[in-house]
């Protein structure tokens, strides 16, 4: 038997192995993805029986499409391997007909590579068992949540009736534990009163509300509604919005456990009839093959029968029906009682846990118009520590154990078992068309604030403020109550997940293509809090580049200005705060918390810790980092618009030319309106009123200003958004308390920002008039503006004039919106600069991730944001350089215009704006395009 192989040119690397004292070379070959490696190795001298199984695995694979076994690289009696021949190694790619060698394979090898080959099927054994564990368990997540809670209140109250006394639970255990029986019962009662209604009676009060058990659509009800009172504003919900919510978690399970809970009312209607039988034992024997199949792991064909046996999807009316009764029966069967302490004589304080009314709320915030909607409104006393209480709440779509299902299809992917689908198109028919018909291969890229006193005379004007304050003192209070919970609740997520060894984010894109997590809570796209709590669950030597990102990365998290130093000047920094550093990941809470001063503290302080266990390690760059390094880009849609219009000023303010330390665009523009401001101050106030407001504003004019309106300037902010930003920056200040004061310098501020803006980037400004315009042309026919990525993901902006409608439920009439077939002009105008722009950067993100997986990079990104290990910073700083010089050397513009003719014959467009000469391949040598 002989081994025939060719020598790509080999890497040779010393390695050491702990379990041995003897000396290992390790040959690795980089070379394309997915090639099989071919290696000669030849014993220089007979093999010893002591160190033939003693070496260390490294795969070979036999060229001979015969002999395709697995062997792994062998040591001579001296510890050694000769690779003969290396010139051959050297010409194997400028040949491609290199002589190929042929060798006298001794007879013990293959003895050897069959051991080795039973140990290598023992490891992969281990890890498939291992995989199919984490299998069953994410299957279990996905389908027997909500029965397992039923099972929990089961047991409580069994509990409750031994003991005669009530469990020590925690609030909302005990609130929903004393819900649970009579609203279960109300359930089942109307489940029972459905069956003997009319088929038109069925469908116009709860239609569908037989498809769960009782017991179930009771925990999924209270669940729905506690999660919904825990985000919103003084416990009061829409009712609208909470009865589709609650229709659509029990369409969900519905969809899920149809055929593997079984249908109760269809066993409970039972006949006599021998037809009726056989029927009732046919869907009795299929629940069982289901349960069977599960339980052998057999997934493809549950899905493939559930497939088979998919109702169509419910209407937005079915979920609102059914939501609305179902809260109709919580309402009748949900009590509260106070805690206070009562005499005997005193009947005890009882009362609703929610109450169904109406609310006047404005059209629009600030609006005095408003129009009255139905809601749903909590007893304060559900409120009382509710912010503590929401791990014990059950969340659907958590991360997932296992691999997320590969996309296929609009609605093939994600999940096992939850309902996934690929885009958000949130009810667009036409969005929906387009990605159920298109092509897959086209796709295949793709704290409490103390209210204020009243005032203890009755002066008028003094009332009014008092008034203002207590306003806004609730206002705070609501939105830090509002925090509290979302704080717990991705706190509550992180703790269920804590001792998993990895877990995975299945993603969908919204219409425009940018990707988002699934799971709504705990993810890299959350707060700095959710960041600073993940990581990577592969860690990997941080080597000498990987220390120094790691570093620089920690100087970007402190931000507050260091992050526009050089790189010297950031690795200086880390430098002189040394001590705080260690001090920080020593003592985060009781030292001297100088990760508090950072604009990202929890993520600084992950940075601090692991910077700090690298540096007191042994060896730092042979430390094991998992921390991701984030790669951010300079004011990102500027960046893009940079590129379309070929702009060189434009270019360089947005770092996508080399320089000594990174521009700053932001610093720039609060400059220009800094200058306008001071000549404005000069004026005659009495000719020029706002020679007053720019007096006011010229000592609070800064980089932070002015940041949020620049950044959302290319993504179609309008002169109310951006007075609204820059009202909330000065209002963070507190140097302006008369609220009519703060209002006419937000005004003021906002139009000089606007107009230093079109000063700076005025090609950009070109590039979405041009936009604009094609989209007016588009709209005005009644289309909705369409183009294609430079992935090929298809693209259908869905702003259509709704029609409202009304339909009667148990509670009270609902007014309802659905997409009409007049599209809004105003709408397809305004949105379509900034939504072509996401879908580019969206392409960038996409096509560097791609290329950073096929690099064997991990890789997580948020949009404008690149993630990965910092040994791998630079490898990944190249990729995405070199996918955004590729994807704006295609004719972008030029490829738009073409699919608008195309797809719109017979309008006329404006021709393509103008631009400049602008070179893209300097991107490849800016060192903070992304920094």
């Amino acid at each position: 038997m002989t081994l025939a192989s060719s020598f790509p040119t080999p890497q040779v690397h010393a390695f050491d192995n702990p379990a041995r004292s003897r000396s290992h070379l390790h040959i690795i070959k980089r070379n394309k993805p997915h090639r099989t490696l071919h290696f000669l190795l030849i014993p220089t001298s007979p093999p010893s029986s002591a160190l033939l199984f003693s070496c260390s695995s490294f795969p070979l694979t036999h060229s001979d499409p015969i002999l395709q076994f697995r062997h792994h690289h062998l040591l001579s009696t001296d510890g050694n391997f000769v690779v003969e021949d290396l010139s051959a190694a050297v010409e194997e790619d400028a040949s491609p007909a290199a002589a190929r060698i042929f060798v006298q394979e001794p007879p013990w090898l293959f003895l050897k590579g069959l051991l080795m080959q039973e140990e290598e099927m023992r490891q992969k054994g281990k890890e498939r068992e291992k995989y199919n564990l984490l299998r069953r368990r994410q299957i279990e997540a996905e389908t027997e949540a909500w029965e397992r809670m039923v099972e929990e209140y089961r047991e409580l109250e069994r509990e409750m009736r031994e003991k005669m006394l009530a469990p020590n639970l925690p609030h909302v255990k005990a609130l929903l534990l004393g819900w649970f029986e009579p609203f279960r019962a109300a359930v089942e009662a109307e489940q029972t009163a459905h069956h003997a209604r009319p088929k038109k009676q069925q469908d116009s009060i709860a239609p569908h509300v037989d498809d769960l058990p009782a017991d179930k659509v009771a925990v999924i009800v209270m669940h729905k509604m506690m999660a919904m009172v825990m985000e919103s504003e003084e416990g009061c919900v829409q009712l609208v919005h909470a009865a589709i919510h609650i229709g659509l978690a029990l369409e969900q399970e519905v969809r899920i456990h149809k055929f593997i809970e079984g249908n109760k009312s269809n066993r409970s209607k039972k006949t006599e009839g021998d037809a009726e039988d056989s029927l009732d034992s046919d869907k009795e024997k299929q629940r069982n093959y289901l349960n069977s199949l599960l339980k052998k792991n057999r997934l493809r064909e549950v899905q493939m029968i559930l497939r088979k046996e998919e109702c169509s999807p419910w209407s937005q009316d079915t979920q609102a029906k059914l939501g609305s009764r179902l809260i109709e029966l919580l309402i009748d069967t949900a009590y509260v009682h106070s805690p206070v302490n009562q005499s005997a004589d005193t009947p005890p304080d009882i009362r609703p846990a929610f109450r169904h009314g109406f609310k006047a709320v404005p059209w629009h915030p600030g609006q005095k118009f408003s129009k009255k909607y139905g809601v749903i409104q909590c007893d304060p006393l559900v409120l009382v520590g509710l912010e503590k209480c929401a791990k014990h709440m059950l969340i659907p779509y958590m991360p997932m154990l296992i691999p997320p299902k590969k996309w296929k299809g609009y609605d093939k992917g994600g999940h096992l078992f939850l309902p996934s689908y690929i885009m958000r198109t949130h009810g667009s028919r036409k969005q929906q068309d387009v990605m159920k018909n298109v092509n897959g291969a086209q796709m295949q890229k793709v704290f409490e604030v103390p209210k204020p006193d009243k005032p203890p005379v009755e002066d008028l004007k003094l009332i009014q403020e008092w008034k203002c304050s207590v306003r806004k003192a609730k206002k705070i209070n609501l939105e830090r109550h509002s925090l509290r919970c979302d704080t717990e609740l991705k706190l509550s997520v992180a703790r269920k997940m804590k001792d998993e060894e990895g877990f995975y984010y299945p993603h969908n894109l919204d219409f425009r293509g940018r990707a988002y997590p699934m799971h709504p809570h705990l993810n890299h796209l959350g707060s700095d809090l959710c960041r600073g709590l993940l990581e990577f669950a592969e860690g990997r030597p941080l080597g000498k580049s990987g220390l120094r990102w790691l570093k620089i990365h920690l100087a970007n998290l402190y931000a507050g200005g260091i992050e526009k130093h050089s790189y010297d000047g950031r690795l200086g920094f880390i430098e002189d705060h040394i001590h705080d550093i260690f001090d920080s990941a020593d003592h985060p809470i009781n030292g001297n918390r100088w990760w508090l001063t950072a604009e990202d503290p929890f993520q600084c302080l992950a940075a601090c810790i692991n910077l700090s266990e690298a540096l007191r390690s042994s060896s730092p760059n042979s430390f094991i980092s998992h921390l991701p390094i984030h790669q951010d880009g300079s004011c990102n849609g500027l960046q893009h618009y940079a590129a379309l219009g070929r702009d060189n000023l434009e270019a360089a303010a947005v770092n996508l030319v080399a320089k000594e330390k990174p521009a700053d665009v932001y610093t720039e523009i609060a400059v220009r309106v800094y200058d306008i401001m001071r000549r404005d101050s000069n004026k005659d106030p009495d000719t020029f009123p706002n020679a007053l407001l720019a007096k006011v504003l010229l000592g609070q004019i800064d980089r932070k200003l002015v940041k949020q309106t620049v950044m959302t300037s290319v993504y179609g902010v309008t002169y109310i958004g951006a007075r609204e930003q820059i009202k909330r920056r000065l209002g963070e200040k507190g140097l302006i308390t008369d609220d009519r004061l703060l209002y006419a310098a937000s005004c003021y501020a906002a139009k000089v920002t606007l107009a230093a803006l079109g000063e700076v980037f005025e090609a950009a400004r070109g590039i979405m008039g041009w936009l604009g315009d094609c989209a007016k042309v588009i709209a005005c026919e009644n289309q909705a503006v369409r183009w294609t990525t430079p992935l090929g993901l298809p693209v259908v902006q869905p702003y259509c004039k709704t029609e409202r409608y009304q339909i009667r439920t148990s509670l009270q009439l609902l007014a309802l919106q659905r997409e009409g077939s007049a599209v809004s002009v105003k709408k397809q105008r305004s949105a379509f600069p900034p939504n072509f722009v996401h879908s580019l950067d969206s392409s960038h993100m996409m096509m560097t991730a791609l290329a950073c997986n096929d690099a064997g990079l991990c890789f997580a990104g948020v949009h404008d944001s690149f993630w990965t290990h910092p040994c791998d910073v630079e490898k990944m700083n190249q990729i995405l350089r070199e996918k955004f010089v590729e994807l704006y050397n295609m004719p972008i513009l030029e490829n738009l215009l073409e699919g608008f003719q195309t797809t719109y014959p017979g309008l006329a467009f404006p021709p393509l704006p103008k631009r400049g000469d602008f070179d893209l391949q300097k991107v490849l040598d800016s060192p903070y395009f992304f920094n």
